[in-house]
C-alpha cells in the first residue's frame, strides 16, 4: 500500500500543486466517504482550509474504490490530476 500512497503523492506533485499532500490521508478520506455507499460514480468535496478545496471523482465498485480524478481548487489556479491516465 505504501507504493500506492506514494503514487498518489507523485501524481499530485506532477500537476504543479505546491502544497503538502499525504497519499495515505487522501486514501483514508476517500475510503471513509465511500463506506456504505452504493456502487456508482461520485464527486466528493473536501475543504482542506479556507482557501483550498479538493474535489475527488471516485468510482465505487463491487469490492474496491477507484480514485479517477482530483481537482484542487486553490486561489491561484485549479490543479487537475487524472489518476486513470498513464
Amino acid at each position: 500500500m505504501e507504493q500506492f500512497f506514494k503514487s498518489i503523492e507523485e501524481k499530485i506533485r506532477k500537476s504543479g500543486y505546491p502544497g503538502e499532500v499525504i497519499g495515505e490521508v487522501i486514501y483514508n478520506e476517500i475510503s471513509d466517504e465511500a463506506e456504505g455507499q452504493e456502487k456508482g460514480s461520485y464527486l466528493l468535496m473536501k475543504k482542506q482550509n479556507d482557501d483550498i478545496m479538493f474535489e475527488y471523482r471516485v468510482d465505487i465498485l463491487e469490492d474496491n474504490i477507484n480514485l479517477s480524478t482530483l481537482t484542487i481548487h486553490a486561489p491561484e489556479r485549479k490543479y487537475f490530476i487524472d489518476f486513470d491516465a498513464e
